[in-house]
């Protein structure tokens, strides 16, 4: 049975209760015989059909619960945490199941036409664009990004942050009226009491705040290894800016905009609590950052 059909067939049970006669008409309207009509209409439903209907109550679930932001891949493995769900689902039925309810998820402008840079000072590009890592605290990101906020969005501050590659979990953020040393310090000592004594490569870009000779003598204590994205080249710092790009796009995009500095700091703290504890990915096994950092420690 073809999907029109069924939706006119339910349309039919839906108009005619409690209206004596009514059938006939639509069923005449639909050009369809009272036979097959009550036929489908006592029908017991298949398991296919079950785990179908199922399956796209789960998927509208899983959708809304990401604040309609994530794609087939993640929806898929959401699913396979689902204890709802005891059986086996494709990325195929995925798709399928999206499409059957017009959703999709809203995809990042892919940037086109950058012009790579000339490799000068690769020697302090110590990351070099190597963002596979085997275990927590091996490596860490940092830098900032800008937010507004106040009736017009007429207000303006910064969120600095912290980002472990392994699982891409952020380990701590400060928000600032302005980049400065003295934010990006508050943000790192929130990250090293967070860890404890570890000792990671600590990558930035080359912005004042992170060249500055008061950030640089408070990482020394820590006996870390320094490294800086060439200039021109934010994609030395790509895991970082791709996470900021989520936040906005997936979260602070997706919230009505804060009006005040408290309202704004709470939305961003609970942005930082979904993504490092409900976003699943299949790159993480299909666990969550903290699952995954957790699993590894």
């Amino acid at each position: 049975m073809n999907e029109q059909r069924k939706l006119a067939y339910c349309a039919i049970r839906e108009v005619s209760k409690g209206n004596h006669g009514s059938i006939t008409k639509l069923l005449k309207i639909v050009g369809v015989t009272r036979q097959a009509y009550y036929k489908w209409l006592h029908r017991e439903e298949t398991v296919w059909e079950s785990h179908d209907r199922l399956l796209k109550e789960r998927v509208q679930y899983w959708f809304d619960f990401h604040y309609q932001g994530i794609g087939a891949g993640n929806i898929l493995v959401n699913l396979q945490q689902d204890e709802l769900i005891d059986f086996p689902v494709t990325f195929k039925q995925v798709r399928r199941v999206m499409r059957a309810l017009n959703i999709r998820c809203q995809i990042r402008r892919k940037r086109h036409n950058r012009v790579k840079q000339a490799e000068q000072y690769l020697q302090d590009n110590v990351l070099n664009q190597n963002f596979d890592v085997s275990a927590p605290n091996e490596a860490w990101l940092s830098d900032s990004t800008e937010l507004t906020y106040g009736v017009n969005g007429e207000y303006k501050m910064r969120l600095s942050g912290v980002l472990d590659l392994y699982g891409r979990r952020l380990l701590s953020s400060n928000l600032s009226e302005t980049e400065t040393s003295a934010a990006e310090i508050q943000t790192f000592q929130r990250a090293f009491t967070a860890a404890g004594d570890v000792h990671p490569l600590v990558h930035t870009d080359r912005g004042s705040a992170y060249t500055s000779g008061q950030f640089n003598q408070y990482l020394n204590q820590f006996n870390v290894k320094r490294s800086m994205s060439r200039p021109g080249t934010p994609y030395d710092n790509a895991p970082m800016e791709r996470w900021w790009n989520e936040f906005k796009l997936r979260w602070m995009d997706r919230h009505p905009m804060a009006k005040t500095l408290s309202e704004l700091t709470q939305l961003v703290e609970e942005g930082i609590e979904y993504f490092n504890h409900h976003n699943r990915s299949a790159q993480r096994n299909g666990l969550t950052p903290d699952e995954y950092w957790n699993e590894a420690i």
